[in-house]
């Protein structure tokens, strides 16, 4: 054998781990692209027979001939017959390092790499670490969904599963959960629909990019409440759309004149219960906003946000249902009623607009989930999600009316609170020149999770300071303990502020 080869030996005998769990075959293979691409092995050098090589390393012939066919079809080496195995001119990998080795490339600034776009996503995204906790808006307490019922329905479809529930799904998604959702809505909601004006989506997010993607172009002008969802504003702005934030007032969203006289091509609004701040609506303004779209032929996205869970009063109707122009895109989800790892919402859409939103639907995510939407459909029909519901309702205002207690001793009615009648969370107003932001940040270096209300508005600088505050996932018990920890934050923020 020549010098060459038995120096190769050489070197792979040093690095084999014969004590390895992985084979060897696959530490043969890795090493001999290693030796090519740091160039131990040149461009058009001969390696040793498969025969040779294998006895060198006392290893089986075929083992050596399989790795050298491996290498052979990725590209690493070439076989004339007669003549043996040579290192390929260039090797696959190599060419994206022109002359120098892979070590001396410098790592790539990856934010520098993104689109405009995607920078902009990623500076302003707020989606957190923690999804749980105390006080973590926005979250259910999943332990107390139903899962010995869930668990039923859903052996039922696995005992024999239907082979149209294992494939993709049809636009629109299952028509069972299409037709109890139309019966629900209309019942709970007053949403005027039939089953063939739903398309069933993986929630919130996907509905409206959804509706964006077939209702606007780039560069078309939509209103956002201010402050609103953070997690919208990224979902439309990375459709290229032009975002206009529309301050609220005391009855929702509250246009200018000026604002008026420049249409835009969509309005999102949460008209039940504006997040974040919770107030509703007025009957005026959802006149005025209805009669604004059907004039200007502009299309209006109602985020029917917690509509579910209201204190004191029965829920409200949907904007949808007063609409007589078809100009209303109703948009729901389960995550909040049932649990958010169930990923299914549901868009609602004028006749009209219904096939092109199956098709578009199937044409853009090519959905699946079926059984688990078939599953949701029986749960919806027996009864199950209505009496779910209802026993949600009670515990969240119970746990409502602690956390309300829990602040009042301790701040009176020196700092304000916003949202308390519905939902899953309230807005605890904080003085103006508190950073909430690093109150927050201090908050969670103590383990309690809120949320910088700023963070919600598009304009920083008018920005109210103050903090989001989830109570549907902490039990009462917990509440007071917990409080007591962010307030011990909160005050220190306070007293600086002296």
């Amino acid at each position: 054998m020549s010098t060459r080869a038995s120096v190769l030996s050489d070197w792979l005998a040093q690095r084999l781990d014969r004590a390895s769990d992985q084979p060897i075959y696959r530490q043969l293979h890795r090493l001999l692209q290693q030796a090519i691409l740091t160039r131990e092995l040149a461009a058009g050098a001969k390696v040793p027979s498969s025969r040779l090589l294998a006895a060198e390393l006392g290893v089986g012939r075929n083992t050596v001939t399989q790795v050298y066919e491996q290498l052979a079809i990725e590209g690493y080496v070439s076989s004339a017959t007669g003549r043996g195995t040579f290192v390929a001119d260039s090797a696959p990998d190599e060419i994206l390092f022109d002359d120098a080795p892979p070590a001396a490339v410098a790592p790539p600034d990856m934010q520098s790499t993104l689109s405009a776009r995607g920078a902009r996503l990623i500076t302003g995204a707020g989606v957190s670490k923690r999804q749980g906790g105390a006080f973590m808006p926005g979250v259910p307490d999943v332990s107390r969904f139903p899962s010995r019922v869930w668990n039923r329905l859903h052996a039922k479809y696995w005992r024999r599963p239907l082979p149209d529930l294992l494939t993709y799904a049809p636009g629109g998604g299952h028509s069972g959960l299409r037709h109890a959702l139309a019966d629900y809505l209309r019942t709970s909601r007053s949403v005027r629909c039939t089953p063939e004006q739903i398309v069933v989506t993986t929630g919130i997010h996907q509905s409206i990019d959804l509706a964006a993607r077939l209702l606007a172009d780039s560069g078309d002008t939509i209103w956002t409440e201010d402050p609103c969802y953070w997690g919208v504003r990224s979902v439309l702005q990375v459709s290229g759309l032009d975002l206009k934030a529309i301050p609220v007032d005391a009855e929702g969203i509250a246009p200018t004149p000026a604002d008026l006289a420049a249409p835009p091509r969509l309005m999102l609004v949460t008209p039940s219960h504006q997040y974040p701040l919770g107030m509703v609506m007025s009957l005026a303004r959802r006149r005025m906003l209805l009669e604004f779209a059907r004039q200007h032929r502009c299309w209006i996205v109602e985020d029917d946000y917690d509509s579910e869970f209201r204190y004191g009063s029965r829920p409200l109707a949907s904007l949808q249902g007063m609409d007589t122009g078809g100009q209303v895109i109703y948009v729901g989800s389960f995550g909040k009623t049932l649990f958010p790892g169930l990923r299914i919402g549901y868009v609602v859409v004028p006749e009209a607009l219904a096939e092109s939103f199956a098709t578009a639907s199937a044409e853009l995510y090519r959905e699946g989930q079926l059984l688990q939407q078939a599953v949701l459909a029986e749960f919806i029909e027996q009864g199950h999600f209505t009496s779910h519901i209802r026993r949600m309702r009670v515990l969240y205002g119970q746990r409502r009316d602690v956390m309300l207690a829990t602040i009042a001793a301790r701040y009176g009615d020196t700092l304000a609170i916003a949202g308390g009648d519905a939902g899953l969370h309230l807005v605890l107003k904080l003085p103006h020149g508190i950073d909430d932001r690093a109150v927050a940040a201090a908050a969670l270096a103590e383990n309690i999770v809120v949320r910088p209300l700023s963070g919600y508005y598009a304009h920083r600088p008018d920005a109210e300071p103050g903090l989001l505050i989830g109570y549907a996932c902490v039990p009462d018990e917990e509440i007071a303990a917990a409080f007591e920890t962010l307030a011990g934050v909160i005050d220190g923020f306070l007293q600086g502020r002296d």
